[in-house]
């Protein structure tokens, strides 16, 4: 991953959903001016999701999702309508393809009735208006079917003539909540002209010839914010610290060397990782903290879950299957049934884990990551994230949180 290329879990997902053969995938080809999704007047064409990123001025950077309908047939058709369902989660905005011919039917209401549930933002594409007899035709359609839906936001669509492409466009930045904040992880902890120590240790599991993602995305927020960044891996921390002249801002450090570094940073020195930093970005930091403090009520036979959002190599000491296991069963002495899963869904019956452990969500975006604590909540089952639990079980907490006051309260009240 390129420091200049914006990660998919930093943009926004703007999903493509309608019935088979709408013209999603049309859509989203006109929309990128790229043939990136594979276009057939067959059904079914598109099976699993496409996601084609892209920079949408003055939103920034996005990604589209071109899904499979969700009106498939078939035994297959039934597990590409599950796929599709699962990138609901993750929407930050939806682009309803409806054909301009046969206009809004229940399906669309009920899809859309769904969206508004999960307060997913909606843009209507009445797709095909060249198919239309006239202009007037093609305007009272447009009209018929933003007053069947309800749509503050529907843009009459061809592929054939282009029409539509720009109004499209802008449609979407207007949908689209402008969050200003959205990609700051460490910039409102400082000011100007602060220092701020980054320990990144370098060993086996580092990617080579690469920062891992929060690494990378925690030195972009520091340049944004004028602040200086210093990088150290954890054994020169003290010698770095001697040399800098005054005191650091901050320390932020990587999860797995957390009880050095808390060793080596004076008291005074406000200390956090990086996974705790996403914990908050990405999802809710204090249900995280109060998911920690289950640890200590973990009894023997218990399930406990942990679960990385994404797929890679694992090395002879992996965080998320080897040492984590480990330190669990040391910190807690007791004997625990320990199961893993990578990817973007949970296994069925969340109810029979007594404690989820997630990983930094670094390749999921907010919407997935809270749809995610949510479906713990529901399901009545505490959750923490890898640094928070780290933090947790190295004896360095409160201080990993002390500068979010919110959490500290959630850890107080508990």
């Amino acid at each position: 991953m390129s420091l200049n290329a914006t990660p998919r879990g930093e943009r926004t997902h703007i999903a493509v959903f309608g019935r088979t053969n709408v013209g999603k995938s049309s859509v989203v080809n006109a929309l990128t001016g790229q043939e990136i999704a594979v276009v057939s007047p067959v059904r079914g064409t598109t099976t699993d999701p496409v996601y084609k990123a892209m920079e949408l001025l003055p939103l920034g950077p996005v990604v589209l999702i071109d899904t499979a309908g969700l009106d498939d047939e078939g035994t297959l058709g039934e597990l590409r309508k599950q796929k599709t369902r699962e990138l609901i989660h993750r929407a930050d905005l939806a682009l309803l393809v409806i054909d301009a011919m046969t206009g809004a039917d229940d399906f669309y209401r009920e899809l859309l009735a769904e969206l508004r549930q999960r307060k997913i933002p909606v843009v209507g594409v009445l797709n095909k208006v060249d198919t239309l007899l006239d202009h007037d035709a093609g305007v009272a359609a447009l009209a018929d079917t933003k007053a069947q839906l309800s749509l503050e936001e529907c843009v009459a669509f061809s592929t054939l003539d282009g029409r539509g492409v720009s109004e499209l466009k802008r449609a979407i930045v207007t949908a689209l909540p402008h969050e200003e904040e959205r990609f700051r992880l460490v910039g409102d902890l400082v000011a100007p002209g602060d220092l701020v120590v980054l320990v990144v240790p370098i060993d086996k599991a580092a990617p080579k010839g690469r920062l891992i993602l929060p690494q990378q995305q925690t030195i972009r927020d520091l340049l944004e914010s004028d602040a200086i960044a210093v990088m150290t891996k954890e054994h020169e921390l003290r010698a770095t610290l001697e040399r800098l002249g005054k005191k650091p801002r901050l320390v932020v450090t990587d999860s797995q060397v957390f009880l050095k570094v808390a060793a080596d940073t004076p008291r005074d020195v406000p200390l956090t990782s990086f996974s705790i930093l996403f914990a908050r970005h990405k999802g809710d930091l204090n249900e995280l903290v109060r998911g920690a403090q289950a640890i200590d009520r973990l009894k023997d036979g218990d399930r406990v879950l942990i679960a990385e959002a994404c797929t890679h190599h694992q090395q002879s000491d992996d965080i998320g299957t080897v040492k984590i296991p480990r330190w669990l069963r040391q910190a807690t002495g007791k004997q625990l049934h320990i199961e893993h899963v990578s990817g973007y869904s949970y296994p069925p019956d969340l109810a029979r884990y007594a404690l989820i452990v997630h990983c930094g969500a670094c390749m999921l975006n907010r919407r997935a990551m809270l749809h995610r604590l949510g479906e713990a909540q529901a399901a009545g089952v505490p959750i923490v994230n890898y640094g928070v639990l780290i933090a947790y079980l190295h004896g360095v907490f409160p201080r990993a949180i002390e500068l979010f006051p919110s959490a500290m309260m959630a850890w107080e009240r508990n």
